[in-house]
């Protein structure tokens, strides 16, 4: 299929999304909540965050951490889940993207997070400063999949470059698909910031597609290395052929799971979605804590756990000793 071809396919998409607008709360709710979890476990998992998908779901849902996992994962986690919901609000207001409003995004993306972890001269792994909403200052460059060594724009001609680029938005024509995936690609060209910056552009990316109505295109983690692949191939030959086809086909998908979401249809199943058994069971205990806790009130607080496997988990718990309980029938409590 051409990209002419593609680009009439999620038009056609688009038109059948438009049918149910004003969108029911009811609808659009659960797939909001699924687009907010895949956008942010994706996104990050393809820069190295260790959260599964099960981890990042719960998290977010729950606002729990498990043990075993870095803090600044988390910390990614939370950032970018508020990220996507500022964006909402930025095409509510029709604010229009500029250089200050990058900076911001890129401070709320990165806030709380001080270092990032890079390789120095030498090849041993680094902890490197991070300004977050702020350009870079020093150079910076990416082992491609290829083996070799890509080098972005120089600090000094950052600024004169992101103006170029926002002109280039503001003035151009062409389908949104093509102007955002072609900003996509730009942006990660110049690489203004530190560190986030593949997470930047495909937020920019999407706050474009957003503003013109179409929704979210989700880039999977399954499909990193195409993705990289694809960006690389760009900078080699000069086309983003690939790259565009690449972004319409993910682009594709989400709309097809945002449509079945709106006519009440099951949506896919995602990987990774159940916590491990261990997993579940020590958020179990860290929910109770200090507390005398019904199982109701604990369910009450994990609604993400199905109440017979919480029975189960709580059995299992008192079984090992982990928690124990008082009472009998409905004024049972457990306690640690």
């Amino acid at each position: 299929m051409d990209i002419m071809q593609m680009l009439k396919k999620i038009d056609g998409l688009k038109a059948k999304i438009d049918t149910f607008r004003p969108f029911s709360k009811e609808l659009l709710t659960p797939w909001q909540e699924r687009l907010r979890i895949d956008w942010t476990y994706n996104s990050n998992a393809i820069e190295g965050n260790s959260l599964t998908y099960g981890e990042t779901a719960f998290f977010l849902r729950e606002g729990l951490t498990s043990e075993g996992k870095p803090l600044k994962d988390y910390v990614e986690a939370k950032n970018h889940a508020e990220a996507i919901d500022y964006l909402h609000e930025i095409v509510l207001s029709k604010r229009m993207i500029t250089e200050s409003f990058i900076k911001e995004l890129h401070g709320l993306l990165l806030r709380e997070i001080e270092s990032t972890v890079a390789k120095g001269s030498n090849g041993k792994l680094i902890h490197k400063p991070l300004s977050s909403g702020k350009y870079k200052t020093r150079p910076n460059h990416v082992l491609t999949l290829s083996g070799t060594i890509h080098k972005y724009t120089e600090p000094i001609k950052i600024p004169d470059e992101m103006q170029s680029l926002l002109v280039w938005l503001k003035n151009n024509k062409m389908h949104p698909v093509k102007k955002a995936a072609l900003f996509h690609y730009r942006f990660v060209c110049i690489h203004p910031f530190d560190d986030g910056n593949g997470r930047m552009a495909r937020l920019l990316m999407n706050l474009i597609l957003m503003q013109e109505d179409y929704p979210p295109c989700v880039i999977h983690n399954t499909k990193r290395k195409e993705y990289l692949k694809n960006l690389e191939h760009s900078d080699a030959t000069g086309s983003t052929n690939e790259f565009l086809d690449f972004i319409s086909n993910e682009l594709i998908e989400t709309q097809q799971i945002m449509l079945k979401a709106l006519q009440g249809k099951p949506l896919p199943s995602v990987p990774d979605e159940k916590l491990h058994r261990d997993e579940r069971r020590k958020i179990i205990i860290k929910t109770i804590g200090n507390n005398t806790f019904s199982i109701s009130q604990i369910s009450n607080r994990l609604s993400r756990i199905k109440r017979p496997t919480l029975k189960s988990d709580l059995s299992a718990l008192l079984l090992n000793k982990s928690i124990k309980k008082k009472g009998v029938g409905k004024g049972v409590v457990y306690y640690l």
